[in-house]
C-alpha cells in the first residue's frame, strides 16, 4: 500500500457510491492508497447517504475495506475556530483538521472553491486536489 497519506472530502466518498464510472469510485476502489476520513466526516456520510437514499451497508463497507477513520480530537467549535481562515465554509473545517492532524499529502475533494488551497499549501504541505486531479497526478508518475 502507498504510504502517502490522502485525506478525502465527504464529497468524493459519497460520489463513490453514486457512480461506479468516476475518478472518485476508481480511487477508493481500485487504488492501493492510505485514504483518511475523519471521525466528523463519517457521521456527516451518515447523514447525507440516508438523505440520498444510498444504502448504509455500502457506505460501511466502502469505510471498512477502503477508508482508514481517524478521530479529530477536538469539538468541533474549538476546529471551526482554529480552521476557519483556510476555508470559505465553516462547516468544512473540519476536513482541513483532519488532513492536518494526519499530515497529508493530498486533500481530495470536488468543492475545491471551498478551500484556501494556497494558504494549506504553504502552513501545511497539503495539496488541494480533485479526484480527476490526483489520477492525473498519479498517471504522471508513471
Amino acid at each position: 500500500m502507498n504510504s502517502t497519506k490522502i485525506f478525502v472530502d465527504s464529497d468524493v466518498v459519497i460520489s463513490s457510491l453514486i457512480s461506479e464510472k468516476g475518478a472518485a469510485y476508481f480511487l477508493l476502489n481500485e487504488q492501493k492508497s492510505n485514504f483518511v476520513i475523519s471521525d466528523f466526516s463519517k457521521t456527516e456520510l451518515v447523514k447525507v447517504s440516508k438523505r440520498l437514499g444510498i444504502k448504509q451497508s455500502g457506505l460501511q463497507n466502502l469505510i471498512r475495506k477502503h477508508l482508514k477513520v481517524i478521530k479529530v480530537k477536538k469539538e468541533i467549535s474549538k476546529v471551526k475556530e482554529e480552521f476557519e481562515a483556510y476555508t470559505t465554509d465553516i462547516d468544512d473545517t473540519h476536513i482541513v483538521a483532519g488532513a492536518v492532524r494526519i499530515k497529508a499529502k493530498f486533500l481530495l475533494t470536488y468543492n475545491i472553491r471551498h478551500f484556501q488551497r494556497q494558504k494549506i499549501s504553504e502552513d501545511f504541505g497539503i495539496v488541494v486536489l480533485t479526484p480527476a486531479q490526483y489520477l492525473q497526478y498519479l498517471r504522471s508518475l508513471e
